[in-house]
C-alpha cells in the first residue's frame, strides 16, 4: 500500500507522529539533562535518553525507507517560491535530524568511553577507551543538531498550521490519515 496525494498510509502517519512526539520529547529531555548537576540520577536518566535514542534511530530508518519508497508528498496548495524552498529544506533537516541526533549521541558516548545500551543491555556498544576528539565531535553535533531541530520543528509546525487553517488545503488532515479532496492537490 502506497501513499497518495489524497491520503497517507497508516505506517506513514504512525511513524510521522511517533517520531515527532519522541523527537520533541527527547529534545526537551536533553535540554533538561544539560541543566542537571552531575549525579547518579543524571547518569540513570542519560542511560534512558540513550535507550530511547536507539529506538528512535530504528524507527527513523524505517521512516526514511518509507519516505523514499513513497516519495515526498506534493504540496496540497500553491506555495510561493521561498515557502516551497523552506518546506523542502525543513523536511530534509527533520528527516536527516532524526537519523543524525541518535548517531551523534552514540559518537559522543563512545568518545566519552561510555556504553550505549538498550535499557541496560550493553549488547549495542560497550564501554571503551575515551577519545576526546570523537567525544567533542559528538557533543558538537548533538548540541548544534538539537538547536537546529528545535528551529525546524517550529518552522514545520507553523507551516502546517498555516496550510491547514489559513490556506485550508487539508495538509494536517492528510497527515492524520484522513482522505482529502484531490482538487486541493497541485500539479
Amino acid at each position: 500500500m502506497r501513499d497518495t496525494d489524497e491520503k497517507f498510509t497508516w505506517p506513514t502517519v504512525g511513524l510521522h507522529w511517533i517520531l515527532a512526539i519522541a523527537m520533541i520529547a527527547m529534545l526537551v529531555f536533553g535540554l533538561y539533562l544539560e541543566e542537571m548537576p552531575r549525579s547518579p540520577e543524571k547518569g540513570e536518566l542519560i542511560g534512558l535518553h540513550k535507550s530511547i535514542g536507539v529506538m528512535i534511530f530504528v524507527l527513523a530508518v524505517a521512516r526514511v525507507y518509507l519516505r523514499f519508497l513513497n516519495k515526498f508528498p506534493r504540496p496540497m496548495s500553491v506555495l510561493t517560491n521561498w515557502q516551497e524552498k523552506l518546506a523542502k529544506v525543513t523536511h530534509w533537516v527533520l528527516i536527516i535530524g532524526t537519523l543524525l541526533m541518535p548517531v551523534s549521541g552514540v559518537i559522543m558516548a563512545i568518545g566519552g568511553g561510555h556504553p550505549v545500551a538498550l535499557f541496560g543491555l550493553e549488547f549495542i556498544v560497550g564501554t571503551g577507551v575515551k577519545n576526546e576528539i570523537l567525544s567533542n565531535i559528538g557533543k558538537a553535533g548533538h548540541g548544534l543538531g538539537g538547536k537546529l531541530l528545535i528551529l525546524f520543528v517550529l518552522f514545520h509546525f507553523i507551516g502546517a498550521i498555516k496550510r491547514q487553517f489559513f490556506d485550508k488545503d487539508g495538509t494536517i488532515s492528510r497527515m492524520l490519515g484522513i482522505k482529502v479532496r484531490a482538487e486541493h492537490s497541485i500539479e
